[in-house]
């Protein structure tokens, strides 16, 4: 396996459009790293110019040691699994997965003793003599990855591939890919992994760390609790964790009583935090998680009120969506937690929890509250 590095690389096409804007990102030997981001961040197109499906118009990509820029596909060392499979239709699944290794005019005997290895540790020995039309779509995906797994590649690149699959299969692929790949660092083999989705739950559950796109440019890269608990701006805030965060627009007032305004209602500020907040008085972004607000009476101290405007059961947890205002908010609350008798239209009031407050810059979104603890 091998360390990947980008450095600045752009890539703008034929009619002026500039898709990346001169990334940086270092994949460690070893690592899981997923790309993640909304559609059109580039995220897809990035791991393409990584495999060499897409020419790279700034900047330079490395695997290990040598630059790839001019590499064709089959001389970076990389294997890629793709959305749709692209398993070859006309060959048995044992053939299927040893291709790449003929290609390579392996021996018969290395050839013979990688495809048993390789089926045995996905679990698909029963699948050999199968055609791909004869295959569930998660029996074809872990043919996929088997074909890629084989060849040892330097980088392992996945492009959405478990968007086609339905929810249940999805989370036992999730296991199974991650399994795999702490068993393979477990044997001393490592394997570097670049994975792409949308799906910020693949995302958070997958990977070592993770670099969240948007727009051709890199937000942030940080492990999952890092991006959760330590957003480096709105964007990351509003676009990791479910339900989102809460973003409102408030008015910071620092003085003998730091406070934060919201639709004419205030609240103090925990002094800890205010230290941290010096120069920023004025209109903000107020930052608060779902998770991180407590329903109490509507006149309760301390919190912001507002009216009910729906209710989702989902189990174990309630979404209480509340407007305050004209600002949209959701608190999760513990089923066994809230009041039964809560209706559309009643008015409650959201407290949060002060050492979890979060405060952006109202033009540039960067998370000004970043330098003090949220334990």
């Amino acid at each position: 396996m091998a360390r990947l590095s980008l450095k600045s690389v752009e890539k703008v096409y034929g009619n002026k459009f500039k898709a990346v804007h001169g990334i940086n990102l270092e994949v460690e030997e070893g690592e899981f790293m997923v790309l993640v981001g909304p559609s059109g961040c580039a995220k897809s197109t990035t791991l393409r110019m990584i495999a060499g499906l897409e020419t790279v118009t700034g900047g330079e990509i490395h695997i290990g040691d040598q630059v790839v820029n001019d590499l064709v596909p089959g001389k970076r060392g990389i294997a890629m699994v793709f959305q749709n499979y692209a398993l070859y239709p006309h060959m048995k699944v044992h053939n299927n997965l040893s291709f790449g290794l003929k290609l390579r005019r392996e021996p018969r005997d290395k050839i013979a003793s990688a495809t048993q290895e390789v089926s045995g540790i996905l679990e698909i020995e029963e699948l050999l003599d199968r055609l791909p039309k004869q295959l569930s779509g998660g029996q074809a995906q872990r043919v996929a990855l088997g074909r890629a797994l084989i060849k040892q590649p330097e980088v392992f690149l996945f492009d959405e591939p478990l968007s086609n699959l339905d929810a249940k299969l999805r989370a036992s692929m999730r296991v199974r890919i991650t399994d795999l790949h702490k068993r393979l660092r477990e044997e001393g083999r490592p394997a570097t992994v670049v994975y792409v989705t949308h799906d910020q739950v693949e995302a958070m559950t997958m990977g070592d760390r993770i670099c969240v796109m948007k727009d051709g440019h890199i937000m942030q890269v940080a492990d999952p609790v890092t991006l959760y608990e330590r957003p480096a701006n709105s964007f990351v805030a509003g676009f990791i964790g479910m339900p989102e965060m809460n973003l409102a627009e408030a008015v910071l007032t620092l003085g003998n009583t730091p406070e934060l305004t919201i639709a004419g209602q205030t609240i103090e500020v925990a002094s800890e935090l205010a230290e941290r907040l010096s120069g920023s008085e004025g209109t903000v972004t107020l930052g608060i998680r779902p998770q991180h607000l407590t329903v109490e009476p509507e006149n309760a101290a301390g919190a912001f009120s507002g009216e009910i405007t729906n209710i989702e059961f989902m189990g174990h947890e309630v979404n209480l969506h509340v407007d305050v205002g004209d600002n949209p908010f959701v608190a999760v609350v513990q089923s066994d937690r809230i009041d039964r008798q809560l209706r559309r239209g009643d008015r409650v009031a959201l407290r949060p929890v002060g050492s979890k407050i979060h405060v952006f810059d109202a033009m540039s979104g960067e998370n000004i509250s970043l330098n003090y603890s949220n334990n």
